[in-house]
C-alpha cells in the first residue's frame, strides 16, 4: 500500500501529482535543485529534500540522490512525472531495487521504448505502421529533408531538419549534443520528414491484468522547435475522418501489448490529412497535455495511475468522450524573436480563476459543462531560470464545442496579468482566433504557413507609455494636488522615455487647465498611480498600471506592454563596444565556434548557448575580424554579458 510518494519533478507537473496524492490522503515528498528552492511545489509538499546544484545534470537526472532523498523523507513511492528520468529505465530500476514502489511502467517496457530506433522494429513487428529508419550514412539527396532526432527522450530535444546533405554532419552532432545534456544519451537517428503532417496521438492505460484502454486521441499539430504549443482532444481530423479513429485506437492497442505495457502510456503517430498514420515514438510516462483527455472523459489519470502500481483492475472498458478540450502551454519565451527564453522575476502572475476549476468526476450525462483549468508551476514572485524547461504553465479550456472552448480560452489569456517575465501569451491567443486553427487546419506547418501573427503595434506602445507617464506623475502629486510640472505660464512639455524592446519611445505632454495635452486625439479622464482612464480617437479606455523596479506594465484590452523607464543620462560605462556579440539570456556557453583574428561574416554563428534546455546559436552582428573572444565553454554568461567583439578589416 502506498502511503507518501516523492515526486522526481518540479513545477507545475510536482504541483499537479501533489494534488491528487494529497485527495487520495497521501503525504508528499518534494525534491528540488537550489535555483527551485522558493517555488511554490517545494513549499506545498509535507517534506522537501534539496538536490544540491542548478542544472538538471546535477540535480534532477541524478537518479542516486534522489532515491536517496525518498529514503531519508520516508517515502515508499515514486512518481517520475514527464520529463527528466522518467522514461530511463535505469532509474526505475534503481527505486524496484530500493524497495520503493515505482508509479510507471515496466522496466522493460521502458527499455523497448526507451530507444527509438529499437521500439521501430518492434512496432513494425507488431503490425503498427512505421516510417522506415535511416542511418545518417545511408541518407542522400533522394531522402531530403530528413528528421535528426534523438533516440532517447523526448520533447522536441534533440531535433533537427535537414534540407541540405552538406548540413547533415553538422546537424547530427548538434543534435546529439542538446539530446545529451538533456537526456544523458547522445544517440541520434534519421527519417524521413514530413514538412505538413498532423501530430495524433492516442492516451493508454493499462493494468497489471491484462485490460489495455485507448482513452481518446489527442491532437498536437501545432509546435515550435519539435515542442507542442497547443493540443486539444478530440481531433478535428480524426472528427473529419471517423474511421480513423477505430484504426489508431487499435494500433495503440498493439504497440501497448507488444510490450506487455502497464500505466499509463502514449503512443504517438503522424498523420497525412487522408488518415494515413504512421508510428513514431511511445511515451512511457504521463503526457504534459493528459489534462486534455481529462477534461474529455471525467478520469484522474495520476489517480488511475496511483490505483494501478496499487494491483487494481480496469474496468473493461473506458468511459466515453464528451466535448472538446484544448490546452495551450504558456512559455516564458519572445516569439517575435526567434523564440528567445525569457527570465527573471515574474511579479504578478493572474491567469482567469473559475469555481468550477477541476478534473474529477464523470460528465453530467445532459451536458458538458464549460470548464477552465491553469495548470501553473509559478506564483507571484517566482523566479524564471534558465536552467529548465520555459513552461510556467498550461490553460485549459474545456466545453461542448470547439469554436466556442478556443475563443473562451483566448479571451482568459487577452485578460490574464503577467509581469515580469515575457511570454508566448498574445502568439497563444492569436492561434485560437486564428480562422484557420478555428477551421480544424491544424498541421506541423502551421507557423510556416501562417507566421507568429504580429507583436502590440506602436501605437498601442505610445498610448501605453503615455499612460505609463500619466500614473508615474499621478502618483507624485502634492497634497494640494498640483499636476507634476506645472507652470502658471506654458512652458516645456514633460518628457520622459521607455524602452520597449530594442525602441525607445519619447513621451511628450502637458496637463493645463483645459486638459492634456499631448500627440494625437487623446483626451484624459482620470488618472491615479494604478490606473488611467483616456479617450482616444473617441473611444473612452481603461489602463491599469503596474510599476515595479526597472520596469512599468501596462495592460488593457489594446493589449499589454512592458516598459523599461530610460533615465536621461546614460552611464558610457554601461555601453558596450561597437561590434559587440550580446548575449540574448542567460545561459551556459556550450561551444565558441572562432578565435580571435579569425574573419566572420554577418549572421555567421560564433557563440552557441544553451538555455531552458535548448540550444541557441548567436551570430556576427557585422563582417570583420574578432577582435576580442570573453568567453569559454563552460562559462555561464548574464543577459546582456559581451560574448565577443567583432571589428573592422584592417
Amino acid at each position: 500500500m502506498i502511503n507518501s510518494v516523492l515526486v522526481a519533478n518540479r513545477g507545475e507537473i510536482a504541483r499537479r501529482i501533489f494534488r491528487t496524492a494529497r485527495s487520495l490522503g497521501l503525504s508528499t515528498v518534494a525534491v528540488y535543485s537550489t535555483a527551485d528552492a522558493r517555488m511554490p511545489f517545494v513549499d506545498e509538499a509535507d517534506a522537501a529534500v534539496e538536490l544540491p546544484g542548478n542544472a538538471p545534470g546535477e540535480t534532477y537526472l541524478r537518479a542516486g540522490l534522489i532515491v536517496a532523498a525518498a529514503r531519508r523523507a520516508g517515502a515508499d513511492a515514486v512518481h517520475p512525472g514527464y520529463g527528466f528520468l522518467s522514461e530511463n529505465a535505469g532509474f526505475a530500476q534503481a527505486v524496484i531495487d530500493a524497495g520503493l514502489t515505482w508509479i510507471g511502467p515496466p522496466v522493460d517496457a521502458i527499455s523497448s521504448m526507451g530507444s527509438k530506433i529499437e521500439a521501430k522494429k518492434l512496432m513494425a513487428a507488431a503490425g503498427v505502421p512505421v516510417l522506415a529508419e535511416l542511418t545518417p550514412a545511408e541518407v542522400s539527396d533522394a531522402d531530403l529533408p530528413v528528421l535528426v532526432k534523438a533516440s532517447a527522450g523526448g520533447g522536441g530535444r534533440g531535433m533537427r531538419v535537414v534540407s541540405r546533405l552538406e548540413d547533415l554532419a553538422a546537424e547530427i552532432d548538434a543534435a546529439s549534443a542538446e539530446a545529451l545534456s538533456a537526456f544523458g544519451d547522445g544517440t541520434v537517428f534519421c527519417e524521413r520528414y514530413l514538412a505538413s503532417g498532423r501530430h495524433i496521438e492516442v492516451q493508454v492505460m493499462a493494468d497489471q491484468h491484462g485490460t489495455i484502454w485507448a482513452i481518446g486521441e489527442r491532437e498536437c499539430s501545432i509546435q515550435r522547435r519539435h515542442q507542442k504549443v497547443v493540443e486539444e482532444a478530440p481531433s478535428p481530423l480524426v472528427e473529419r475522418i471517423p474511421a480513423m479513429r477505430a484504426a489508431l485506437f487499435d494500433a495503440a492497442r498493439k504497440a501497448a501489448g507488444a510490450i506487455n505495457y502497464v500505466g499509463a502510456g502514449t503512443v504517438e503517430f503522424l498523420a497525412d490529412e487522408d488518415g494515413n498514420f504512421y508510428f513514431l515514438e511511445m511515451n512511457t510516462r504521463l503526457q504534459v497535455e493528459h489534462p486534455v483527455t481529462e477534461e474529455t472523459t471525467g478520469l484522474d489519470l495520476v489517480e488511475l495511475q496511483f490505483a494501478i502500481a496499487s494491483g487494481a483492475r480496469l474496468p473493461e472498458k473506458p468511459p466515453p468522450t464528451r466535448g472538446h478540450a484544448i490546452e495551450v502551454r504558456l512559455y516564458a519565451e519572445d516569439p517575435f524573436h526567434d523564440w528567445q527564453p525569457q527570465t527573471g522575476t515574474l511579479h504578478r502572475f493572474a491567469v482567469g480563476a473559475d469555481p468550477r476549476l477541476g478534473n474529477k468526476g464523470a460528465l453530467d450525462d445532459q451536458e458538458v459543462p464549460n470548464r477552465l483549468r491553469v495548470d501553473s508551476g509559478v506564483e507571484d514572485g517566482s523566479e524564471v531560470s534558465p536552467y529548465y524547461d520555459a513552461m510556467l504553465a498550461k490553460v485549459i479550456a474545456s466545453g461542448a464545442d470547439r469554436t466556442t472552448v478556443a475563443r473562451r480560452l483566448a479571451g482568459v489569456l487577452e485578460r490574464a496579468t503577467i509581469h515580469g517575465v515575457g511570454t508566448n501569451r498574445d502568439l497563444l491567443a492569436w492561434i485560437l482566433r486564428h480562422p484557420a486553427f478555428l477551421a480544424g487546419d491544424t498541421d506541423t506547418a502551421f507557423f510556416t504557413t501562417h507566421g507568429v501573427g504580429e507583436a502590440v503595434g506602436d501605437d498601442v506602445v505610445r498610448v501605453s507609455a503615455l499612460t505609463a507617464a500619466l500614473a508615474d506623475a499621478a502618483g507624485r502629486r502634492t497634497p494640494v494636488d498640483v499636476p507634476r510640472g506645472w507652470r502658471n505660464l506654458a512652458s516645456q512639455p514633460q518628457r520622459k522615455s521607455y524602452r520597449v524592446g530594442d525602441a525607445v519611445h519619447e513621451v511628450a505632454y502637458r496637463l493645463t487647465r483645459d486638459g492634456l495635452i499631448a500627440d494625437g486625439d487623446i483626451k484624459l479622464v482620470d488618472s491615479a498611480p494604478g490606473q488611467v482612464v483616456l479617450q482616444v480617437d473617441g473611444v473612452r479606455r481603461s489602463f491599469d498600471v503596474a510599476e515595479y523596479d526597472g520596469l512599468v506594465c501596462v495592460d488593457s484590452a489594446l493589449g499589454s506592454v512592458a516598459l523599461v523607464p530610460v533615465g536621461r543620462f546614460v552611464d558610457p560605462a554601461e555601453q558596450a563596444p561597437a561590434g559587440s556579440l550580446v548575449a540574448p539570456m542567460p545561459g551556459t556557453v556550450i561551444r565558441v565556434g572562432v578565435q580571435v583574428g579569425d574573419t566572420v561574416t554577418q549572421g555567421q554563428p560564433l557563440v552557441w548557448l544553451e538555455a531552458m534546455k535548448m540550444e541557441h546559436a548567436i551570430a556576427a552582428p557585422a563582417d570583420g575580424v574578432v577582435g576580442e573572444l570573453k568567453v569559454a565553454a563552460g562559462q555561464q554568461v548574464e543577459v546582456g554579458a559581451v560574448l565577443a567583439v567583432v571589428g573592422e578589416d584592417a
